[in-house]
């Protein structure tokens, strides 16, 4: 027997996708508002012409305003949103993809939005609110939450505000970092996560690569010492996936260290790991941070990453994930996931 949705589906094909295109539309205002149809149009990667008509109609029936300062979403729009949201994930596929990627990667959750991270800014704005959704469900007073770096886990540090539901915190950097792109560092985002939620954070401004003698010498200074214990008492854990050639590039690792990572087979990084495709862990950087085996430890571990670049990377980390990890990714990065597996 067809559910009411497969038979509206066989009778109405394009309702679905305009549907969800008008969903993403509403989505991507309720989080950006104030925004133009200019600025909207190219966070979506669709014509301004087509943003135009569907807006005009979505603020026909009263879901957003208009204004000089740009769109806005209404109270009905977010009812609508809210009310919607079971029905667009059913339709496109998601929540079935959601549940299948959840029982052969082994682990507690997989939270996937629509499109493509690798091709649409937005998806990242997306995949940080959904980020910042699961720490207030699972974050409690006098929690330690450690943060990597990395332009996901920054969109969420950008997403979180001031909530009863995130008070008594302490965010710190999971891992140093000093040198280039420090919008993108631990450090700043442990700052931008305390700062937005009005909570305290703890940073680490250490160099990545160290020798063995540097290591051990860092370990005894009182500040390094701070965090360390503070390592021990995390609650929650926030981290990117990387590709290996993306890490190895943003760390500005030398030829030769870059072709031995190629000859080892790496393909994924996370805490300063790098992984083959079998999950086996190929090099380490020598740093002080978060070790991997205390991050299986933490009760709640949100992994973000998307992108179908990083699927195989993304794969490469989940073989030795913990059970207790949420994972937050996008539509086109899961679908490849499962080609993968399915392979």
């Amino acid at each position: 027997m067809l559910s009411l949705t497969e038979a509206q589906l066989k009778m109405l094909p394009e309702m679905a996708e305009s549907l969800q295109i008008r969903y993403r539309i509403l989505q991507m205002v309720q989080m950006l508002g104030p925004i133009g149809r200019r600025s909207l149009a190219e966070s979506l990667s669709l014509p301004e012409r087509e943003v135009r008509k569907e807006t005009d109609l979505l603020r026909e029936q009263t879901l957003m305003d208009v204004s000089r300062s740009g769109m806005t979403i209404t109270e009905l729009g977010v009812q609508v949103l809210e009310k919607l949201k079971p029905l667009v994930y059913e339709w496109s596929g998601i929540s079935d993809l959601e549940t299948q990627l959840q029982k052969l990667l082994g682990i507690k959750k997989v939270i996937i939005v629509d499109g493509n991270l690798d091709l649409e800014p937005s998806v990242k704005t997306l995949m940080g609110v959904e980020a910042v959704t699961q720490l207030e469900q699972y974050a409690k007073p006098q929690d330690i939450v450690a943060v990597t770096g990395g332009s996901t886990v920054a969109a969420a540090s950008n997403a979180v505000q001031k909530s009863n539901r995130l008070k008594d915190l302490t965010f710190i950097a999971a891992r140093g970092g000093m040198g280039v792109e420090v919008q993108m560092q631990a450090n700043t985002i442990a700052s931008n996560f305390a700062t937005n939620s009005g909570n305290d954070y703890r940073t680490l401004y250490l160099p990545e690569h160290l020798s063995e003698a540097a290591y051990n010498a860092m370990k005894e200074e009182p500040m390094v010492q701070e965090m360390l214990g503070l390592y021990e008492k995390t609650s929650i854990v926030i981290h990117g996936i990387g590709s290996a050639d993306e890490m190895s590039g943003r760390r500005k690792s030398s030829e030769a260290e870059r072709q031995a990572l190629q000859k080892s087979g790496a393909v994924g990084e996370a805490f300063g790991y790098y992984f083959d495709e079998k999950g086996k862990a190929v090099q380490r950087i020598r740093t002080v941070g978060l070790q991997l085996e205390q991050v299986k430890s933490c009760p709640t571990i949100l992994a973000i990453a998307g992108g179908t670049k990083k699927a195989k990377a993304i794969l490469s980390y989940f073989k030795n994930a913990a059970q207790q990890t949420i994972f937050i990714t996008d539509m086109a990065a899961a679908q490849q996931m499962f080609k993968i597996i399915q392979k």
